[in-house]
């Protein structure tokens, strides 16, 4: 069958993404687009999507993106903005500000588009900006400020007309004091080094903090000793992240944070034992967030918590949309993936044959009753008085099994992922239900971007801090177990609704799937995720650790793996899974999902069905924040229940 058309949005894309290489002189720089953007991880720049009716300015501001984190790759040094940044929570964010500026005037400069996409950028963050004269002069936003002189000066613009009386606010006691050292950054725009010497020159000179003393040459200086002495932990943003998913300012700390990493090679020793506490060292992958501090100064001592699970909500698909417009997106979903279902359908019927091959296949010989053994009739030809053999099939316990597919609902899987995941999960459980096992398929997202209920009775609360999960999680029930795939199927479409994907808290899901699971009677019980990278809750990491929500998610896998009968697989979409999961695989490719799921459901069954240790206790695995127990909290699985899921 002939592939679908082409969104009318393709050709803006593949052409932004041509234009965004070669501006970063990079050919293999990825190009990606979600609800996550903009964020710069590497080699991989997310970008918002498009919207359906993209006016100019639309386009101009996502071209603009696309040149910022392309110009930071052709232009920007990690090492070297590592070895020099400071690590006061005054200056930092300044030193950022004005690199990200350096960054951008070189490409500005150089051509007229690329300064018409940056100005319409910086004029959009601005126009979303609230500006209080009183707040401003209480709180002053430096960065901001220093940020808009110097790119002033480096490309003769003048600041957006939002930002300029907060400009002439600050203007003249900037100007006094640092403008010297200003009119020095235009000479040195091309050399990063010389660069961040005057930059370092010029937060003396506003008195940023305490750490700026003017070090000999430190570019020439033993380049491990000062990697050494660099915090990785230390980032200035500890406030509110409302309204930086579209802002450039969100962008270049995301990527600050990464040449920190970057740059220190070496943990001083009370880093190295902070690090011997958690599983594995925390390295940041593709698709992770920017790591925030603790404001406590230590993150062994933080056990993960809910703020409220007032507004937290599991509920069926059909409760989420209307009958007629679940039809009409399940036949969106099919017209879309056509062709694709072809080849997904030939790999479930691999899937089927496997599964069917290991099924009626025992047999107990030398009965007194039964089928009459053929093999056998020689014993009554050679000794008549022997007696007649007979032989029985044995029922095999391979259906005695139930699976849940598990589909990470959040932004960045918006478009083809998620439409190959639905289509994959809904053959899967058509064939499963053929070979008698049963299969629920569920989804998780949020229920609101940045915080939704949850953030506003945070703030109603005074912020009090350490809050914990700070967003409205929502767990959907795409087809129960129980259920008939043919009454389910309609449900999938909901996944093509607009605006139902959001973002996403791994590790609450996995705990409620897999409570979901040991609740069930059947012997073998599987878990599948379909995931696409760490989990992403913009309101909490603003608030808590960066590690938080990646640590829970850790801690969870961990307990399953190791102390519970479920057996747990995941399948990563575009994005390293394994260093999560024990049992896990990778794609590149979108289209490799099918017979990803195919190759390790086959494997899996495989195996003999693994049951828990009667020694383990009661109460090892704790049931997710939502579900409470007769006394209003947490319920933990009782040892009754384990010992049931051990058979």
């Amino acid at each position: 069958m002939a592939k679908p058309p082409d969104s009318p949005l393709e050709p803006f894309k593949r052409a932004l993404a041509h234009a965004a290489r070669s501006l970063a002189e990079a050919p293999d720089l990825e190009i990606v687009y979600s609800g996550e953007g903009p964020q710069l991880s590497g080699n991989r720049a997310v970008l918002p999507h498009p919207p359906r009716d993209m006016t100019p300015q639309d386009a101009a501001r996502i071209r603009g993106l696309a040149d910022q984190m392309a110009l930071r790759i052709a232009h920007h040094d990690t090492a070297v903005h590592a070895r020099q940044r400071p690590a006061s929570p005054l200056s930092a964010p300044v030193y950022d500000a004005l690199e990200q500026a350096r960054v951008e005037a070189l490409g500005a400069n150089a051509m007229g588009g690329v300064s018409a996409n940056l100005t319409a950028v910086l004029e959009h963050n601005w126009a979303r900006r609230t500006i209080n004269p009183i707040d401003a002069q209480a709180n002053p936003p430096m960065a901001d400020v220093v940020a808009l002189l110097a790119r002033e000066r480096l490309t003769g613009q003048p600041p957006p007309g939002p930002a300029r009386a907060l400009v002439e606010l600050f203007r003249a006691e900037v100007e006094a004091k640092a403008g010297a050292d200003l009119d020095k950054l235009a000479a040195a725009l091309d050399d990063q080094k010389a660069f961040a010497r005057i930059t370092r020159a010029i937060l003396r000179d506003l008195q940023l903090g305490d750490d700026l003393a003017d070090p000999s040459e430190p570019d020439e200086q033993d380049d491990g000793e000062d990697d050494q002495k660099r915090d990785p932990s230390e980032d200035p943003d500890e406030g509110d992240s409302e309204g930086q998913s579209d802002q450039s300012p969100a962008m270049r700390e995301d990527e600050s944070r990464r040449e920190s990493e970057d740059a220190d090679s070496a943990l001083t020793e009370a880093e190295a034992g902070e690090a011997e506490d958690l599983e594995e060292p925390p390295e940041m992958g593709d698709g992770d967030q920017p790591t925030r501090p603790d404001p406590s100064g230590d993150n062994r001592a933080i056990t993960y918590k809910v703020f409220t699970t007032q507004h937290d909500e599991i509920v069926g698909a059909e409760e989420l949309c209307e009958a007629e417009e679940l039809t009409r997106l399940r036949a969106y979903l099919d017209q879309q993936l056509a062709a694709l279902s072809n080849v997904v359908s030939r790999l479930a019927n691999r899937l089927q044959r496997k599964l069917l091959a290991q099924q009626n296949r025992s047999w107990m010989f030398d009965l007194e009753e039964g089928m009459l053994d053929a093999a056998r009739l020689t014993r009554v030809i050679v000794d008549p008085t022997a007696p007649l053999s007979f032989k029985e099939e044995t029922d095999t316990e391979f259906r005695d099994t139930v699976v849940s597919i598990l589909i990470d609902n959040s932004g960045s899987m918006r478009g083809r992922p998620i439409m190959v995941a639905a289509v994959c999960a809904d053959i899967l459980a058509r064939t499963l239900e053929r070979c008698g096992v049963k299969t629920e398929i569920l989804g998780f997202t949020t229920r609101a971007w940045k915080g939704g209920s949850a953030r506003e009775d945070w703030l109603k609360a005074g912020k009090p801090p350490q809050p914990g999960r700070l967003n409205d999680l929502r767990h959907i029930i795409y087809k129960a177990a129980d259920s008939p795939w043919r009454r389910a199927r309609r449900n999938l479409g909901l996944m093509m609704r607009e605006g139902l994907l959001k973002e996403n808290i791994d590790g609450e899901a996995l705990l409620w799937a897999h409570h979901r699971l040991i609740g069930r009677p059947e012997q073998r019980r599987i878990l599948l995720v379909i995931s696409d990278g760490a989990p992403v809750d913009d309101s909490t990491l603003s608030v808590n650790s960066g590690h938080y929500l990646e640590r829970h998610l850790r801690e969870v896998i961990t307990e399953i793996e190791t102390k519970s009968p479920v057996q747990l697989i995941a399948i990563g979409i575009g994005h390293d899974v394994t260093r999560y999961y024990r049992r896990a695989v990778t794609i590149v490719d979108v289209e490799q999902l099918a017979g990803a799921i195919v190759e390790q459901l086959a494997e899996l069954f495989e195996e003999e069905p693994r049951v828990v240790s009667r020694r383990v206790q009661a109460g090892m695995l704790q049931a997710p924040p939502n579900t409470q127990g007769p006394s209003g909290g947490p319920r933990r699985a009782s040892f009754k229940d384990l010992r049931r899921a051990a058979g």
